[in-house]
Formats: structure tokens, C-alpha cells, sequence
């Protein structure tokens, strides 16, 4: 088995404010024009928590509040030969604007209603909508 094997750990970050949540349009290697949220490769040695808050900061320049643990995913990425466990933190932001702050892998920063998505959707957010998931339901 050679690394390309192995099943890599992403961490998404859903990002909410008010009813809606923050999505990017991707530019890079695979999910190239799809909707995503701010996140990326869990580190050696970091928590998802830490990944998360350092995703959205280094992504978006944002600062994240209440940050918790939220569902999981399995993605299998046929075509480019990658799979991922994608671990989900849900987070809330009350103010600043999201800034494309690598331009190398994201066009854009828009925020959405959870039941008004753009298309086409990151394969994560598919599998969690496939689940029936709701995040503006879990804020508190």
C-alpha cells in the first residue's frame, strides 16, 4: 500500500451567521469549482478545534466563536484517486468580512441559507446534505 493509499483527514468548518453559512468556490487540485467550506489537512499533533480555528483564520482572516464538534463524512473522490475522512466543526462569526486570503485555492467568499446552496457542492457537503444534516438547526 503507498500513501496515496491511505485515507487522508480534512476538517470543514461550518461557519454560521445568523441563518446563513459561509462557503468558498475552490481552485485547486481537486473540487476545482465547487462550493466548500473553509478548511483543510489535519496536522500531525494539532485537534480538529485547532486545525478548524487556524483553517478560517489563514482562509478567510475571520475569528470563529463557539466552536463544537459536528458530524463526519466519508469521501471517496473517484476521479482524482483521493479519499477522506472529513471531520466537521461548526462555528459562529458575528462580524468581520470574509476575505480571500489564498487566492491559490479560493475564488470566493459568499455566505448562503443552508436550503438555498450554490452548485456545484464540495463532495463533503453533498454527503452531508444526502444525511438530512442541518447546521442552523444546531446553533444554540
Amino acid at each position: 500500500m503507498t500513501d496515496k493509499n491511505i485515507p487522508r483527514i480534512g476538517v470543514g468548518v461550518i461557519v454560521i451567521r445568523g441563518n446563513k453559512i459561509l462557503l468558498g468556490r475552490r481552485i485547486n487540485s481537486h473540487g476545482e469549482g465547487q462550493w466548500a467550506f473553509p478548511g483543510g489537512h489535519l496536522e500531525f499533533g494539532e485537534s480538529p478545534e485547532e486545525c478548524g480555528i487556524r483553517e478560517v483564520m489563514e482562509e478567510t482572516g475571520l475569528s470563529i466563536s463557539q466552536l463544537r464538534t459536528g458530524p463526519y463524512t466519508n469521501d471517496v473522490f473517484t476521479t482524482e484517486g483521493k479519499h477522506y475522512i472529513t471531520l466537521f466543526m461548526i462555528a459562529e462569526s458575528s462580524s468581520g468580512t470574509p476575505e480571500v486570503k489564498e487566492p491559490e485555492k479560493c475564488l470566493e467568499w459568499e455566505w448562503f441559507e443552508w436550503d438555498h446552496l450554490p452548485a456545484p457542492l464540495f463532495l463533503p457537503i453533498v454527503h452531508l446534505k444526502e444525511r438530512g444534516y442541518q447546521p442552523i438547526s444546531q446553533v444554540s
